[in-house]
């Protein structure tokens, strides 16, 4: 995932979640311009899902995630494009 705060907030937003999974941290926003998810005047990026294989190629992008059925739709989604379970 990817967030316009710092990592500092990032870090504490996981830490109060005991999130498991890693936040990458854009406070320039280039990350997110460079992908096409900043937000209206840069100041959010939109949630959208990026599926990169081993080689860095993105093999499949999600534009429509629903918060409520994300781990399902990823875990769904791996699994369609080949990927083993853990």
């Amino acid at each position: 995932m990817v967030s316009l705060d710092s990592a500092e907030k990032n870090a504490e937003f996981a830490k109060s979640l005991e999130a498991k999974h890693v936040l990458l941290s854009d406070p320039t926003g280039a990350t997110a311009q460079a992908y096409g998810v900043a937000g209206i005047g840069g100041l959010f990026a939109k949630r959208w899902t990026f599926y990169i294989d081993p080689s860095g190629a993105i093999v499949a992008i999600d534009k429509d995630v629903k918060t409520a059925s994300a781990g399902e739709d990823i875990a769904r989604k791996l699994g369609e494009l080949g990927y083993p379970k853990r």
